[in-house]
């Protein structure tokens, strides 16, 4: 059986498009090759047996009252039928087949590894959109052109669903359950997302954007997605420039990694790209020759980043400071 599946479907078809639309053009073909067939024979025979104002000399014609004689026996009766079912059980096995790639591309094995995995979320009259790696969106989802995203889609508040007309795309979005979808956009554009569920008063205004996009502009636009910005300031939002490292970690990755003071700029800011996956991280500055108190904090990374950070004085050293300025009073 996957045999026989793969030689039918993987030398044709790859995306959704492709399969409606083969079998959109497949139905149409013998529907008109029907009507082309069935309107000549009814024409043929009306001219055949049109009314001449003569007798005429056929032996098969039956008289008023008797049942028709002769037709050979029927053959061409059991020969008309015999060709109608063979090609409507072909349709409906070709069909059946391209509809069985439409609902699992892969044939039943894990999704490609180089697919793009997104939660899809209906809640409020909106669509957010999660990616694998931690990014978030609302009402627009993007995607690279010519790579396969795998959808699975659900909903926090009542029944929607989840579609993108121009894709081919209708997937339920049931609270609690979970259902799967995918399309592949072979170019960039934007298509319109739509609910396919009256799932309320606004109704018509759960819509959204899908936005196709070349896959160097995806990439970088991923890339701005998961930039961190720091700053580092006192307690009269000064800039500070040294005397304390940041640690930031990953909650949910392997990513950990350490900044000194000489790796932020003169404004105390300093700009971090290159890290790989969202979610929540944990933040800890402290201070390098005590003058500082610790920093713990944490933060969700869904999106670009942007902390600052108020470093208070250690309290010795904020003794000691006050210390050196009196003077002593009167003696």
């Amino acid at each position: 059986m996957n045999t026989i599946y793969s030689a039918l479907i993987a030398p044709m078809q790859r995306t959704r498009v492709d399969v409606f639309e083969s079998i959109f053009m497949v139905f149409l073909g013998l529907g008109t090759l029907v009507g082309i067939v069935v309107v000549a024979y009814t024409l043929y025979n009306a001219y055949k047996y049109r009314d001449t104002g003569g007798a005429g000399d056929d032996k098969d014609r039956p008289s008023l009252g008797e049942l028709p004689t002769g037709g050979k026996g029927g053959k061409k009766l059991f020969l008309s039928f015999g060709i109608s079912a063979v090609i409507v059980i072909s349709l409906v096995i070709w069909t059946y087949t391209m509809l069985l790639y439409v609902e699992d591309p892969t044939d039943g094995s894990s999704p490609q590894e180089d697919a793009l995995n997104v939660d899809v979320i209906g809640d409020s009259f909106s669509w957010s959109f999660e990616y694998d790696n931690g990014v978030e969106s609302t009402g627009t989802l993007r995607v690279p052109a010519d790579q396969r995203v795998f959808l699975e889609v659900t909903s926090g508040d009542v029944w929607h669903t989840f579609g993108i007309p121009d894709q081919r795309v209708k997937v339920d979005a049931i609270p609690g359950e979970t259902d799967t979808g995918w399309f592949e956009a072979d170019e960039p554009g934007q298509h319109n997302i739509k609910c396919f569920e009256l799932c309320g008063e606004f109704h018509t205004n759960m819509v959204g954007t899908l936005q196709v996009m070349e896959p160097d502009e995806y990439e970088a636009w991923m890339d701005d997605q998961l930039t961190m910005e720091f700053e580092m300031v006192d307690g009269n939002e000064s800039p500070v420039t040294d005397g304390y490292e940041m640690t930031l970690e990953s909650q949910e990755g392997d990513f950990e990694q350490t900044y000194t003071a000489d790796d932020f700029d003169e404004n105390g800011t300093i700009t971090i790209n290159d890290v790989e996956d969202g979610g929540k991280y944990n933040v800890t500055i402290t201070s390098t020759d005590g003058q500082f108190e610790t920093v713990e904090k944490q933060f969700d990374m869904t999106g670009p980043v942007s902390e600052t950070y108020t470093l208070e004085m250690n309290a010795t050293e904020s003794d000691a400071t006050a210390s050196d300025t009196n003077d002593g009073g009167d003696a």
